[in-house]
């Protein structure tokens, strides 16, 4: 939808124009922060709808302004990087960011991976807004709101974390596979591999279990995939 507001953290001036370009021609109107300190200053005071995050930033890394971007907004996060190692990846995940594209890119990718968040986002903004509420046991959810409870208290997951969750809460009991999940929640990024799942699965442990090594209201079949189950 033309005219959302990108945020693009990037501390080289030449790949931020790059990018600046790319996304001003597809229709969006562009932040630029060449820092973390700036990215979580525009973040407070700015109305965003994404934000595009280099992982190797001066003065706060990216990972950081990530964790601390998610403590304030459920704002979709992608995270760029030039580092390819699958634990790289996997932090900025644990981070809080809900993708990662790996430098350097297509210019078709990122546009690609834009309008996947955006459409998410979008989704769970306007599509849930009449879905049903959703009860396992002491945990509550409620998509008109990405609001989650357990025992009416409130715990604060993400967009992504939220759409997942919800995901699963469809069918209690029953074990989705990760490409189900990949195909639910991730829409067409057809890049996103299935490990994804299991990461953003042990993010959403930390906030609905009491022991997160322990799990027991969301369990992983081994080789299979992941169910909800009611406490």
């Amino acid at each position: 939808m033309a005219g959302e507001r990108i945020l693009v953290v990037e501390d080289h001036p030449d790949v931020a124009d790059l990018l600046q370009l790319v996304l001003s021609a597809e229709g969006y109107e562009v932040l630029v922060a060449y820092d973390g300190a700036q990215a979580l200053a525009t973040v407070r005071h700015e109305q965003l709808d994404l934000m595009l995050l280099d992982l190797m930033l001066p003065i706060i890394d990216g990972v950081e302004v990530c964790r601390q971007t998610r403590e304030m907004s459920v704002l979709p996060i992608i995270m760029l990087t030039a580092k390819t190692s699958e634990q790289d990846k996997i932090t900025g995940l644990e981070a809080g960011a809900d993708d990662y594209i790996e430098k350097p890119f297509s210019n078709g990718e990122l546009t690609a991976r834009v309008r996947a968040q955006l459409r998410r986002a979008r989704a769970l903004e306007h599509g849930l807004v009449d879905a049903p509420i959703i009860r396992l046991g002491s945990l509550t959810l409620e998509p008109s709101t990405m609001a989650v409870q357990i025992d009416r208290k409130a715990v604060h997951v993400t967009r992504l974390e939220f759409d997942l969750l919800y995901a699963l809460g469809r069918r209690p009991g029953h074990v989705m596979t990760r490409e189900q999940l990949l195909e639910l929640v991730w829409d067409d990024s057809e890049e996103i591999q299935p490990r994804s799942v299991d990461v953003h699965v042990r993010r959403l442990r930390t906030k609905i279990e009491t022991d997160a090594r322990h799990p027991q209201r969301l369990l992983t079949v081994h080789s299979v995939g992941h169910k909800p189950v009611a406490v």
